[in-house]
């Protein structure tokens, strides 16, 4: 059943978002107008940078004749129509000609992604969001080794995820539990994750709390749904219950920095892409390096408090962040499984001071992966790029420390 968040989201989009963007406009940056987003998206989709990549730079101009405003519903139906072509092209082609019907079932996925992002805080941007998971899902219909749809169930609800097996594998394997960020979701780690299955690695993926079709959102002690998955995965005869290993983008990485605390014992390592540690859940980061984020496309904030449960104003922002950091809650300093970190000195939605923070405590040595030029998840455009470094770096990782011999 799809999660539904957009009805959470219409009072933050009608009563706090324009005192968010007035707060916003007196800070250093300011929320980008709907023509500047318009520019930006553009170069973004241009030059392969998040969260345009993949995208056709003239999918996304033709989106944005149909964009007059900055209403969540008029971008949300201008992605979709374009969107709608490539999929209903894929549906036709299917027998045919499947290479050109997955071909099409990407794009339109991709499209439909950027209609719902950064959250479907509107009817529109959830229908698009829906219309994503479905384009997607018929896109796995072709890979090989399947992928197959996982229910988890979780205090009464349940965990969707997206579990894929390596081709041939003889006896248990290895297994990756990769949870997304923010704004991305688990369709985007599964796609990017089966780089890994040719090294006899198995990977599991699912959205991290508050985020896609997660069934909790984040809370202190939100780590219990993860704990969860890594019951399931360890109650799976395909998986190596003592070769298991997370892997956390931005959010994500947060919730993969806390389970190497709280379940090292279950995890061979993680690793943790630009993880928020402590400074970036203090209110004057808050108040001075997310608002008017221009690293971020538009609308960090309320993509952010839409996320924490029973959070619905800045001010309760402010004051509910804080119970979030891993120092506040007595864990950093205690002993952790392997990591390994990823970040940008640049980064300007997540401090490095929290990556040097995390770098320093534990009781086992860390690996770090620490771009000087770097901004969020250590990305450089043009030098650095997602993909770049996820296969160069985090992959490479991964595969080391899962193919250890089984203590």
């Amino acid at each position: 059943m799809m999660h539904k968040t957009y009805s959470a989201c219409l009072p933050l989009s009608l009563a706090v978002l324009m005192p968010l963007f007035s707060v916003a406009q007196e800070q250093p940056r300011r929320e980008r107008t709907i023509e500047e987003i318009k520019v930006e998206a553009i170069h973004r989709a241009e030059v392969g940078q998040y969260p345009l990549i993949g995208l056709s730079p003239a999918d996304v101009k033709e989106a944005f004749e149909s964009i007059h405003t900055a209403d969540k519903d008029e971008w949300a139906a201008a992605f979709m129509h374009v969107a709608d072509r490539y999929f209903n092209e894929a549906k036709s082609l299917e027998k045919t000609d499947p290479t050109k019907a997955d071909a099409d079932y990407i794009r339109a996925w991709r499209l439909y992604s950027l209609g719902r992002w950064p959250i479907p805080a509107s009817p529109g941007k959830q229908r698009s969001y829906e219309k994503a998971i479905e384009a997607f899902l018929d896109h796995a219909k072709f890979y090989d080794p399947p992928l197959e749809v996982v229910h988890i169930p979780f205090e009464g609800k349940e965990i969707i995820g997206y579990l894929r097996l390596p081709k041939n594998a003889k006896g248990p394997v290895p297994l990756v539990i990769a949870v997304n960020g923010l704004d991305s979701r688990k369709e985007d780690l599964t796609e990017s994750f089966g780089a890994i299955l040719p090294f006899g690695i198995g990977f599991l993926a699912v959205d991290g709390p508050g985020t896609g079709q997660a069934p909790i959102k984040v809370s202190e002690n939100s780590e219990r749904m993860l704990s969860k998955v890594i019951d399931y995965a360890q109650s799976r005869p395909e998986t190596d219950k003592n070769r298991i290993a997370m892997h956390g983008v931005s959010w994500g990485a947060y919730w993969a920095t806390k389970m190497a605390i709280v379940e090292r014992a279950r995890l061979r390592g993680a690793s943790a892409q630009s993880p928020p540690v402590d400074r970036f859940f203090q209110k004057d980061f808050l108040m001075n390096s997310l608002l008017g984020n221009r690293e971020y496309l538009f609308d960090q904030v309320p993509a952010l408090m839409n996320i924490l449960e029973g959070v619905h104003t800045l001010d309760e922002m402010g004051d509910y962040l804080p119970k979030m950091s891993l120092v506040h809650q007595g864990l950093l300093g205690k002993p952790m499984a392997p990591m390994l970190i990823l970040a940008g000195v640049n980064d300007t939605q997540v401090p490095i001071d929290d990556e040097y923070l995390l770098l320093s405590k534990g009781d086992v040595p860390k690996e770090a992966w620490i771009n000087p030029h770097g901004g969020h998840l250590g990305r450089q455009v043009g030098v650095w790029p997602d993909p770049r470094i996820f296969k160069e770096v985090i992959i490479p990782w991964l595969v080391k420390t899962l193919q250890a011999a089984s203590n």
